[in-house]
């Protein structure tokens, strides 16, 4: 099939652009695909297989001035010669609050933002949303080829369990079912995963420490969800958390989402949140007192975003960052257009626990703005004073990274709610974000027409057609006697594993969760 063609012309004098993070997600997409995604230690001259083409005419002009694009991608690359992430991980992990780092750009930090994102990201490419599938609401791929079957072959990464929880509550705008009766799963749907930096000495040696990342699915363009919000907080010691506090809350859609399972279900019979816990546990027992260091990051968009927050908080809550030497592994969410979780009293619990939280929005998204639109950190210090004890009283936790599509160059400068809500667009806009005031320019030369893979956002000039990515012939194949069909997919791995009762009972639950 035909390739999208490169943008090498949006890049005056091109020069090798290899970023800085340790395990770059290097996507080689097979032939039958219709795009080929950017590699990243390969200089940025084409984006496809398609030669001396490009998207679009030059746009970026060679000179803004005083300061050229060059000019700017070179300060970059210097940067990154000088701060290599190895040394400087704990900062990118929010040691400081990301202090001195996002005004202007690190690029450093840049780059192990859009490497998250991405892995938020490749729970939309890898989720079956189509509801003539009998496996709608699951995964694409087994875990154990997930990375490679989305044609990331380097990302350094091992997928350790796949995540799920219970449809059976009141989101239905966010779960995808299958329009057949017989599914792989009636009331389950795939939530993300839970991921572990692998053995290879060289990456590890690059990225500093071994990573524990936990990625969470959201929503792709469909914002109902948000209205069927209960916009009540309660507190998070109701649904199990370990919490000493009750005046600690978050909204009561999310906590059911995060703790509500379903007994009679192989896939969600235990919580999402029994399965990240008991995962996280059993990892932080395996590589926790290994001579290097160990991290855990969790990731997530939209309403993934939100159980990013709170499986981070969670995770602190039961002290399962800390190993049996002693030693305190650093949490840190990485969040993409991400609504208001819990009260301020929340926000406090997790800085008193050291969780640091990134928040990546799009100003003109209006998801990161809900819940609590009117009662929230912005109101007078008097109000929240009065207020805080109220079930919609919302607050923000951690910093804020804002970013505003109206200033690139590609995309399309009118205000639509689901296309500024859009997390290719967000990594589109980090990777031309070098602070605030300073001009648009990318940086990695990450593909813009990654944009319009699930949307309408590039001006149209470009010529790359909206939501372009799509299953070769809807996922149906010939079998053997020349007919199409659906084929089977491989499920054994997604079952629970075997010693989740005794990591559960380590975790001192409450017998009736067991």
């Amino acid at each position: 099939m035909a390739t999208i063609p490169s943008h090498s012309l949006l890049l005056p004098n091109p020069v090798n652009l290899q970023t800085a993070h340790s395990f770059p997600l290097k996507p080689h997409l097979p032939q039958s695909t219709m795009i080929t995604f950017p590699t990243r230690s390969s200089p940025a001259m084409a984006i496809s297989r398609t030669e001396g083409a490009s998207v679009s005419p030059r746009v970026e002009p060679e000179s803004y001035g005083i300061t050229t694009a060059e000019d700017i991608r070179r300060r970059d690359r210097e940067a990154k010669e000088s701060k290599r992430l190895r040394d400087t991980w704990r900062k990118i992990q929010g040691e400081d609050d990301w202090a001195g780092l996002m005004d202007p750009m690190d690029p450093v930090l840049r780059s192990e933002l859009i490497r998250y994102g991405e892995m938020a990201q490749a729970c939309y490419d890898a989720f079956d949303f189509d509801p003539f599938s009998k496996y709608c609401g699951s995964c694409r791929f087994t875990r154990k080829k997930f990375f490679d079957s989305l044609g990331i072959f380097d990302s350094g990464y091992e997928v350790a369990r796949y995540l799920y929880a219970t449809s059976n509550i009141n989101l239905p705008n966010f779960f995808s079912k299958s329009r057949w009766s017989k599914v792989w799963s009636k009331n389950a749907n795939w939530m993300g995963y839970v991921a572990v930096s692998d053995d290879d000495e060289a990456k590890r040696r690059r990225l500093g420490r071994r990573d524990i990342a936990i990625a969470w699915r959201g929503t792709v363009t469909q914002l109902e969800w948000i209205a069927d919000l209960k916009d009540f907080l309660k507190p998070v010691s109701g649904n199990g958390f370990r919490c000493p506090d009750p005046t600690v809350k978050a909204e009561s859609g999310f906590l059911d989402l995060y703790t509500d399972k379903d007994t009679t279900c192989n896939f969600s019979k235990f919580s999402a949140r029994e399965q990240v816990l008991t995962e996280v546990k059993r990892l932080v027992e395996r590589y926790g007192d290994e001579e290097d260091d160990l991290s855990i990051t969790v990731t997530g968009h939209s309403l993934g975003g939100a159980l990013a927050v709170l499986s981070a908080y969670d995770v602190a809550e039961m002290g399962l960052n800390r190993t049996r030497g002693g030693k305190v592994v650093p949490v840190t969410a990485f969040t993409y257009g991400g609504p208001r979780v819990g009260n301020i009293r929340f926000k406090e619990r997790m800085e008193e626990l050291g969780v640091k939280v990134l928040r990546v929005v799009n100003e003109h998204d209006v998801v990161p703005k809900s819940p609590g639109l009117f009662l929230n950190e912005r109101a007078p210090h008097a109000l929240k004073k009065l207020a805080g004890g109220l079930p919609w009283c919302y607050c923000h936790v951690g910093e804020k990274l804002a970013l505003d599509h109206q200033n690139s160059p590609f995309l399309k400068s009118s205000v639509d709610l689901s296309t500024a809500h859009n997390l290719e667009a967000l990594l589109h806009l980090l990777d031309g974000y070098h602070g605030k005031g300073q001009r648009f320019v990318l940086s990695s030369g990450r593909d813009p027409a990654l944009v319009n893979k699930a949307s309408d956002f590039l001006k149209d000039h470009f010529m790359v057609p909206p939501n372009w990515r799509q299953d070769a012939n809807k996922g149906m194949v010939r079998n053997t006697e020349g007919r199409w069909i659906q084929p089977d997919r491989i499920r054994a791995e997604d079952h629970h594993a075997p010693d989740i009762h005794h990591l559960l009972t380590q975790l001192q639950y409450p017998s009736q969760l067991l």
